[in-house]
């Protein structure tokens, strides 16, 4: 039986105790920065389908020889001690090592190092091919397929985010189909929203993510993410469709401000603030999944016994992990 232990795992052992530890993580952020002293270190954020840990690995240390010239998204071996700071998993890191898929594999670990939603992506994916279908009006549902027989084999495995929310395989599905659930629940509230344009909306506002991020293992922002950004790049995206199904200049016009818009503050991303009430729902229900889908993910991969999650930035606090006492 494998001595690899998994990030959860490693976070259900007595904080008070320095236990050493071998595991099998990906490298999922590395960034170099400079100490008081003028010497290098790197900054490492590593994980697998469970969870993740920060380390810092300094210059003069066989583990920042070992991970300098990694790139994000590799398979890492790790060994070191468990060690908290200021009540956080931050381990002590005693030797590191690049290894192959087709070593981690060999090692039994491979499965377990990509995180993935609960649901299976087909069930998720069977959901939003019947979202679709369920659009009546024929140009706003030709030009949503128009862009999935394109996209829908890459939108089926994207994250949704590199850090945030859904920022796993198969993430932008699970959220956009979360979306459509809360908004097919909360549509009869608003007789004002066209169902149709909100519901084509959701599928489209997130599907410039697919060119915003690259990389197999770890998504990372690519060249055109950086220099445009999802809303951008989904605002072309959802325009080309449109022409192409001879969609009306009204409701073109209002689809692309969701995708516009969706971001909810400028200071956040959006290109423009929502002004349509298809696009003031569309925003709201994205950020209200979005923080849903932090609370989901931290609750399911707590180690058993915390009552408290470490500090989400997305929701600028730490998550209470125990259930309500309802006796």
């Amino acid at each position: 039986m494998s001595d690899y232990r998994t990030v959860k795992a490693l976070k259900q052992l007595d904080k008070d105790l320095a236990v050493p530890f071998r595991g099998i993580f990906l490298l999922q952020k590395k960034t170099t920065k400079t100490a008081r002293n003028g010497n290098p270190f790197l900054s490492i954020q590593v994980g697998d389908a469970g969870g993740s840990f920060n380390a810092n690995c300094f210059g003069d240390s066989a583990v920042f020889a070992a991970l300098d010239p990694a790139e994000e998204g590799s398979i890492i071996r790790l060994s070191g001690t468990t060690e908290y700071y200021n009540d956080r998993f931050s381990p002590r890191l005693q030797a590191a090592e690049p290894i192959t898929r087709e070593e981690a594999e060999a090692e039994g670990v491979l499965g377990q190092l990509v995180e993935t939603p609960p649901e299976s992506e087909d069930e998720l994916w069977a959901h939003l091919e019947d979202a679709m279908a369920a659009i009546q009006h024929p140009q706003l549902r030709e030009t949503v397929q128009r862009v999935f027989e394109e996209m829908g084999d890459r939108f089926r495995v994207c994250p949704a985010a590199v850090n945030m929310h859904h920022a796993y395989r198969n993430g932008l599905l699970e959220h956009t189909v979360h979306m459509v659930r809360a908004a097919r629940a909360l549509l009869p509230l608003y007789p004002e929203v066209d169902a149709d344009l909100a519901i084509a909306g959701i599928l489209l506002h997130d599907i410039g993510k697919l060119d915003e991020y690259e990389g197999d293992f770890a998504a990372k922002v690519s060249r055109i993410g950086t220099l445009q950004g999802h809303v951008v790049i989904g605002f072309r995206i959802a325009r080309k469709a449109a022409l192409q199904a001879k969609l009306n200049a009204d409701l073109t016009e209002r689809l692309e401000h969701i995708i516009l818009s969706h971001q909810g503050e400028k200071e956040w991303g959006a290109a423009a603030m929502a002004a349509t009430p298809e696009a003031v729902f569309v925003s709201m229900v994205d950020n209200l999944d979005a923080k849903m889908g932090m609370v989901q993910r931290v609750l399911r991969n707590a180690p058993e016994g915390e009552p408290f999650s470490d500090y989400l930035v997305g929701l600028q606090t730490r998550v209470l992990l125990t259930p309500p006492e309802k006796n």
